[in-house]
């Protein structure tokens, strides 16, 4: 077999793994981010002055945010189920040691550092885990593509055949879940009908970058004999154009529907869409062509699962947007948050009911159809990432209320001290806010230049399959290469982010 086809089965035929192996993935880099926090408020504490010195920081972030990642889906994968304790103990122990050398005179009791937590309001204009959310699915999107050409990355990691649920299969339903929290018509406070087609007109300016990164993959890979895994979106369709169209679609259709009724559209289309894909020859078609043998001939035929997937993903966006807009409304307050992670997971436990019924009676989940049990799967397990991430955030808010002065990049701020004497309100109110810390933070950077940095990854992950015997490297050689590229990106978006330019002209 030649070095392209050795690859492509690599990647090829798997089944992927446990929804309880993706959940405990997730835990991982909210505990990171905790990780993270917990320590700049121990070198405040510690110093009396928050880190300034850049090379440290984006030292620190790298390894404490990135570096773990890399880790747990390569030579720790074995031990994956193990890493959430550890890391969770080892946070406790800095919480510790916090809140046992705080100076004598700024002590209160412990219960009142509860009810004035509780009291406290958050900056409304921002919510910490969306922006998180968004850049750690890019991150891991962005380690996964790489590390699933080496052999020290579970093959049940990657994208399944047909069937399963492999952690590359959420990747994706996860990318869209990220771009409709935070589309147009979530960020649009006022509801007009001239508005409504200002954000079509908004997102038809807005997805030519796609369309023109979807084109230009197409070419390299027909152009260099690139591997690819043809029954993930067909042999000319790709994630770009998936996306574009998604986007394109959803905005169709909140020009002309109430966006507040988006759930009720994402429920007739994935229920409409697998009705059809049991009932018809719709399935039999995805999977095998329309000779029954797998043809690639014709443009529908070529390309049927990235084109019929499209109704599965579209779904999840449109439910996706009415997450964003359900979260918008939440108060600004910490109790208003603490309520609205009851109602979240109460939401997370409906989906996971459905989910199970879903895979019993309508079919298991298939990224490659993306019927309704994938829907299902996506949005539960994106919902699970998020409430992680605002936990992790509500956690640092309260840290931050021990230490006097002490800020989180990327952290909720407070704008009212608590009701309480002077002392405490001194003590509850942070001297600033997070983004205007001296140092720059990893998150923030690749926030301001997600689409760059994915698309880097994208060349970068290309460039290393052309220049490197992937299949049989070395375990130290894969970690070397990983590391390198991951840094690499992070540094190129660490350097732009704080000369303060952003690649984005559409």
């Amino acid at each position: 077999m030649s070095q392209k086809h050795l690859k492509e089965a690599f990647i090829s035929n798997l089944n992927g793994t446990s929804l309880l192996e993706i959940s405990v993935g997730l835990s991982l880099p909210p505990l990171c981010l905790l990780c993270r926090g917990l320590l700049l408020i121990l070198y405040y504490l510690h110093y009396g002055k928050p880190l300034s010195s850049r090379k440290c920081s984006l030292l620190l972030d790298f390894l404490v945010l990135v570096s773990p990642l890399l880790f747990s889906c390569t030579v720790l994968s074995p031990v994956l189920f193990f890493m959430p304790a550890i890391l969770a103990a080892f946070c406790a122990g800095i919480f510790s040691k916090i809140y046992s050398r705080r100076k004598h005179e700024t002590r209160v009791p412990f219960r009142q550092i509860i009810r004035d937590f509780q009291k406290i309001n958050l900056d409304p204009e921002y919510i910490p885990a969306i922006t998180v959310f968004r850049v750690y699915v890019n991150v891991l999107t962005s380690i996964s593509i790489l590390a699933v050409d080496f052999p020290q990355y579970p093959r049940r990691y990657a994208k399944a055949e047909t069937y399963g649920t492999g952690v590359m299969d959420l990747g994706v339903g996860a990318f869209i879940f990220g771009n409709a929290l935070v589309c147009p018509e979530v960020r649009q406070k006022s509801d007009g009908a001239q508005l409504k087609f200002s954000n079509l007109g908004r997102q038809l300016f807005s997805v030519w970058p796609l369309v023109f990164l979807g084109v230009g993959r197409l070419f390299s890979i027909k152009s260099i004999e690139y591997h690819e895994h043809t029954s993930e979106y067909g042999v000319h369709w790709n994630f770009f154009f998936t996306l574009a169209f998604v986007r394109l679609a959803a905005s169709l259709l909140l020009a002309v529907f109430p966006k507040n009724k988006s759930w009720i559209l994402a429920v007739n289309l994935a229920v409409l869409y697998e009705l059809t894909l049991n009932s018809t020859s719709l399935k039999t078609f995805i999977l095998h062509g329309s000779d029954g043998r797998g043809t690639r001939v014709g443009f529908l035929n070529a390309n049927r699962e990235g084109l019929l997937s499209l109704f599965g993903y579209l779904a999840i966006y449109m439910a996706s947007v009415q997450v964003g807009l359900w979260l918008l409304r939440c108060q600004s307050s910490v109790q208003g948050w603490v309520a609205a992670g009851c109602s979240l997971l109460r939401t997370l436990l409906l989906l996971f009911a459905f989910l199970r019924v879903s895979q019993a009676y309508a079919g298991p989940v298939s990224r490659r159809m993306a019927n309704l049990s994938f829907c299902l799967w996506v949005l539960a397990h994106s919902l699970t990432f998020f409430i992680c991430f605002v936990a992790t955030d509500l956690m640092l808010v309260f840290t931050k209320l021990l230490v006097k002065g002490s800020t989180v990049p990327c952290c909720w701020d407070v704008v009212k001290p608590p009701d309480a004497s002077r002392k405490q309100e001194r003590e509850a109110v942070p001297a600033g806010r997070g983004g205007s810390l001296p140092h720059v933070c990893l998150i923030s950077a690749i926030n301001k230049n997600q689409l760059l940095f994915f698309l880097l990854a994208n060349v970068m992950t290309g460039t290393v399959n052309i220049l490197v015997d992937t299949i049989h490297s070395e375990t130290a050689f894969t970690l070397a290469i990983l590391h390198l590229y991951m840094f690499f990106n992070c540094l190129i978006m660490y350097i732009l982010h704080a000369k303060n330019i952003v690649l984005k002209f559409w």
